[in-house]
């Protein structure tokens, strides 16, 4: 049975691999911002006859994590798996997006993380063992037009995990990426055309209006067939119990092909298959509005 820590457990990703690691017996700190949101969560588990703990956990609060592992190690004796799952999504243009928004993705998406595992990292080189999983994304792969700060987190965390990697392997401490696809978390929510922050964050006289509009509605239509995050969760599981040797977790049959696509290509070749990718060759050639 291994003590499993899992960040942004309140829905999506996090809810669903709480469950996962409960049913398969272990340890289970399920963590989030507001533990008033725990109410779907404590509900599953109960009606599963599952158990599980909810703590309070902000990722954007680094101060609170040196004392939140400690107060773990002190409780279970030891950390095996720590699961960086809380994130945010935000799109937008280089030029439109304001600096707080700009460094509230980062700082939640990539800093976040990375500090809460070096606060993890003394305890696991002390029992010479521990996993960290990191969420990662498509977008951690693939920089598509309009989606820049989000992808600038992603690909810095995947960078950063796999400097990790080989900084920790000593120790018998291993590391993994995931990376997904569209799924149903609801991360998406406050980005959506109909959402309220929709005009302060895409400014309507912003010349990358057309682009961000199209993309999003793009979005909006492409989430009634996007992926069970309960795929994710059984991923999670999976990982913990594999050697752990693989960095990388392509999530679903997509991720599997972006993935392996880009890898083997050259400049040219991930050009155009980012552009195809993103359905954004009309915006590169100047077009007023894509092809119907």
């Amino acid at each position: 049975m291994s003590v499993i820590v899992i960040t942004g457990s309140s829905s999506g990703f996090g809810l669903e691999a709480a469950l996962a690691f409960a049913r398969n017996g272990d340890t289970v700190i399920a963590t989030m911002r507001d533990p008033g949101k725990a109410g779907k969560l404590l509900a599953r588990a109960a009606a599963e006859n599952v158990e599980l703990q909810v703590k309070p956990l902000d990722v954007s609060r680094s101060d609170s994590f040196g004392s939140f592992v400690a107060a773990i190690i002190e409780e279970h004796d030891r950390l095996d798996v720590l699961i960086n799952n809380a994130g945010i999504y935000r799109s937008g243009a280089l030029e439109d997006v304001n600096e707080k928004t700009f460094r509230l993705v980062m700082e939640t998406n990539c800093i976040g993380p990375l500090l809460l595992t070096r606060a993890a990292l003394p305890h696991m080189r002390n029992q010479h063992s521990g996993l960290i999983i990191m969420m990662s994304s498509l977008s951690g792969i693939a920089g598509l037009p309009g989606d820049l700060p989000y992808a600038a987190s992603k690909f810095a965390l995947e960078g950063a995990t796999e400097a990790l990697r080989h900084e920790v392997d000593r120790w018998g401490i291993r590391v993994a990426l995931v990376q997904a696809g569209l799924y149903k978390t609801g991360i998406m929510a406050h980005n959506l055309p109909e959402a309220t922050s929709l005009s302060n964050d895409y400014p309507s006289d912003s010349p990358y209006r057309p682009l961000i509009e199209w993309q999003l509605n793009n979005l909006r239509d492409r989430i009634p067939g996007a992926f069970d995050p309960a795929i994710i969760a059984e991923l999670f599981v999976t990982i913990a119990n594999s050697d752990q040797s693989r960095l990388r977790w392509p999530a679903d049959p997509i991720a599997e092909k972006v993935l392996t696509t880009m890898l083997a290509q050259d400049d040219a070749e991930r050009d155009e298959f980012l552009q195809n990718v993103a359905a954004s060759d009309w915006w590169s050639q100047g077009a007023v509005a894509p092809p119907e």
